[in-house]
């Protein structure tokens, strides 16, 4: 007998017990993660880091050559010769060992590879059926059925509902960014009506502040800012797209049609002003304008861009990998990325910025906007690209005023594509001219549609079409419950995670479509799931089994978003200026922010424009607002769906020393010291509610009021430092309060505003 063949011998008969014993398993959940992870760099779909003739991402090879049959693969997976185990030493890809264990019983059962092996994610969704659990009658909605089918199967209890406070709050600040007002917190706990909730939630989707705070997960996503980026980093004019994303969301454009106008405006046969200003958000990719830049090499980067954009927000997909080599992991060949690419290869766009300024095409906007007259909301074609010499003589092409937007037109001479060797603009394959195509392994391309954007945006928002509505519904579910179904809600290929509820993902899916791409009505129906009104608290058992809430036996438990922390602090303050969409403002920053990387100076705004929304804030990618990076937003370079949670003493230094925050702790006091009939005890209750939408403890409260009564002694003995405190920020404190008492009270409000709870949602 061979050493082979002893060894899988006794392989076998040690594990045949519990192999027979094992649940079966999913090759598209169990099996193909792991050889995407471990495999597929030597033994997968790229040609070119190929190390033998067996492809483990195709069926076919590995039946052909019997790996499995004939014993090779297990003997790899099984011995401890480092010239046979697999993976090598060598290659630095690691195998864990329960991922070994799980491959070694796969073999054990059969290795069940279906024929049709697809990735989960490449198939189009079918709408399952709605399981039945025995909490059926405690489910509000389809969602609650799904996820208590799981938690049976898991024998863990969904937990009981949030108070209602807990729960106001919760979905305020997910549909508005804002914490609840006093006076709707009051409201709504006076309203004993079982429908108090759903009325809520309707007040809240259709306040103007719902479409400003859904619209900041896409400006994120869609790379938006103020400047061009790279190292010039000049100044360009897109917000009025912004107006249009924030009009677009609060109208509930469907979904389909936000697609479609932002992709393809420009074609739309009954195209016009507005459709043409939705294309922006293909504009809003960096523009290098220095000056010893290649033109052409920038061109292609921008069109790169916009493909590994769409490739991100709407595929879920890492597409920029096959931009230099078939992918490693998915299939999606490097000749499908130059395919893609050449949707966006015909945008008339210099490769040179201008000094300042939008670069071209661009469009006019009139000072109407965004009321404009039925003449005003006609089609304008652009100014064609104008190449000048101007001051460093650098050929650059004409700027766009401030009251312009950068669109997307189209080229009379559509420019050639090629597939370009390890992605580089001057070295094309000219031997084959490439024409727009999809990626054969999604596919579902209709022969009617043209062969442009706007054939490209019909594919995306197909009926069938297998990840569009997917990648968006988990998107959806990742702003409500912090984590995506699918958690690598940029990556649904084949390395991204496996969904914690595929048949509830699916049916999301299909209900988003078969509802005509209605967002509302997703939005909807999830806070309305008692899976979302869940309690956040968990028991140490729970916290044990689950501690990622992946099965959702408890409510969501996530911190606010940088934006929304500074806009409650505003907000509680009575700080906050709610007017809807306009310029970018500049609000407090650190003294000479600018002058790192520039000659620029920052110049503050002044009056009401510094106590805007954040999403108005003036954003510069090189030196992004630095409140805001502190809590893990975007910088806004690339398209961006997830983003890290760090915790930092910087975070808690921010909260505690900037501007803002101690101003609106100042503007707080003041707001309470304005109830001149109660006492400071109950100023301090008050102010506490208004942050966390709660009374505080007993003990809490006696925190609170030994610190406030120690304030008062310090800052009486020391008026200077009370009065130097009371200084910070543009407004002024008001005189006609003690200054000690209105020191002290400060002081409090930072304290709260600190707190933890404060920038949470439980």
């Amino acid at each position: 007998m061979s050493r082979f063949n002893t060894i899988c011998l006794v392989v076998i008969a040690t594990m045949t017990s519990s192999a027979m014993s094992a649940a079966p398993l999913s090759f598209s959940r169990d099996i193909k993660p792991i050889l995407s992870d471990s495999c597929y760099h030597c033994h997968g779909p790229d040609d070119t880091a190929r190390e033998s003739e067996l492809r483990l991402d195709l069926r076919a090879s590995v039946f052909e050559l019997k790996v499995l049959t004939d014993g090779a693969m297990l003997e790899h997976l099984t011995s401890n010769d480092p010239d046979v185990r697999m993976p090598p030493p060598d290659s630095k890809r690691i195998l864990r060992t329960e991922d070994r264990q799980t491959l070694i019983l796969w073999i054990e059962q059969g290795a069940p590879w279906p024929t049709d092996d697809r990735h989960w994610a490449f198939v189009p969704p079918q709408r399952p059926a709605v399981p039945t659990s025995k909490k059926k009658d405690q489910a509000a909605n389809a969602i609650d059925q799904f996820i208590h089918a799981r938690l049976e199967q898991e024998n863990l209890t969904p937990a009981k509902r949030a108070d209602k406070a807990t729960l106001l709050r919760r979905v305020t600040f997910d549909l508005i960014g804002l914490p609840p007002s006093k006076q709707d917190l009051e409201q709504f706990m006076a309203d004993p009506s079982p429908a108090a909730y759903e009325q809520a939630v309707d007040r809240l989707l259709n306040d103007p502040r719902y479409g400003e705070h859904m619209a900041l997960d896409w400006l994120e996503a869609s790379r938006y800012a103020d400047t061009d980026g790279y190292q010039n980093d000049r100044l360009r004019y897109m917000w009025v797209w912004r107006d249009w994303l924030i009009q677009a969301i609060n109208t509930n454009m469907p979904f389909d049609q936000f697609i479609t106008e932002q992709m393809a405006g420009d074609l739309l046969p009954n195209r016009d002003f507005y459709t043409q200003v939705a294309t922006g958000f293909n504009r809003n990719h960096r523009i290098n304008s220095e000056g010893g830049s290649i033109p052409d090499e920038w061109i292609v980067e921008y069109v790169a861009d916009r493909v590994e954009t769409m490739g991100t927000m709407f595929l879920g997909l890492t597409l920029n990998c096959s931009r230099c080599h078939n992918h490693k992991y998915d299939p999606i060949e490097q000749r499908e990325f130059y395919e893609l690419f050449a949707f966006f290869n015909n945008i008339a766009e210099a490769g040179l910025g201008p000094n300042n300024g939008n670069s071209p095409p661009f469009i006019a906007v009139p000072a109407t906007w965004p009321h404009l007259t039925t003449a005003q909301t006609i089609f304008i074609v652009p100014d064609p690209v104008k190449i000048q010499v101007v001051q460093t003589s650098v050929p650059r092409p004409q700027s766009g005023s401030p009251k312009t937007v950068m669109v997307l037109h189209e080229l009379e001479n559509p420019r050639d594509t090629y597939l370009l060797n390890r992605g580089q603009y001057d070295q094309p394959q000219k031997s084959e001219k490439l024409t727009p195509a999809i990626p054969q392994a999604i596919g579902g391309w209709d022969p009617q549609w043209p062969r442009n954007r706007l054939g490209l945006a019909q594919w995306l928002t197909s009926a069938d079409h297998p990840l569009t509505a997917r990648v968006t519904i988990n998107r959806i579910w990742q702003h409500f419950f912090g984590t995506g179904i699918v958690k690598t809600s940029e990556n649904f290929g084949v390395q991204g995670e496996y969904p914690s509820h595929p048949q509830l993902l699916d049916w999301l899916a299909t209900e988003f479509v078969a509802q005509n791409w209605n967002v509302k009505a997703m939005h909807r129906l999830i806070v309305t799931s008692d899976t979302y009104r869940q309690s956040s608290a968990a028991s140490a058992e729970l916290e044990q089994q689950d501690p990622e809430n992946k099965l959702l036996a408890r409510g969501p438990r996530k911190r606010l978003s940088p934006y929304a922390i500074r806009d409650a602090a505003l907000f509680n303050s009575g700080l906050l200026v709610e007017d809807v969409g306009g310029p970018s403002v500049k609000p407090y920053m650190p003294p000479q922010i600018w002058r790192s990387i520039s000659n620029a100076a920052y110049q503050q705004d002044q009056g009401a424009k510094i106590y805007r929304r954040s999403m108005y804030t003036y954003w510069r990618r090189t030196v992004p607002p630095p409140t805001m990076m502190a809590f893990n937003a975007s910088s806004r370079e690339t398209c961006i769906v997830r983003n890290d949670q760090t915790n930092t003493p910087l975070q808690a230094l921010t909260m505690m020393n900037n501007i803002t925050f101690v101003e609106t702790a100042r503007l707080l006091a003041q707001r309470e010291l304005a109830n001149t009939t109660v006492t400071a005890a109950t100023r301090v209750v008050s102010g506490f509610q208004r942050i966390t939408s709660r009374k505080p403890t007993g003990d809490e409260f006696t925190v609170l009021m030994n610190d406030y009564d120690a304030y008062i002694a310090d800052f009486a003995a020391d008026l200077d430092s009370a009065k130097k405190l009371l200084s910070i920020g543009a407004s002024p404190y008001n005189q006609d309060y003690d200054i000690s008492e209105l020191a002290a009270l400060t002081l409090i409000m930072n304290t709260i505003l600190n707190l933890d709870e404060a920038i949470t949602q439980n």
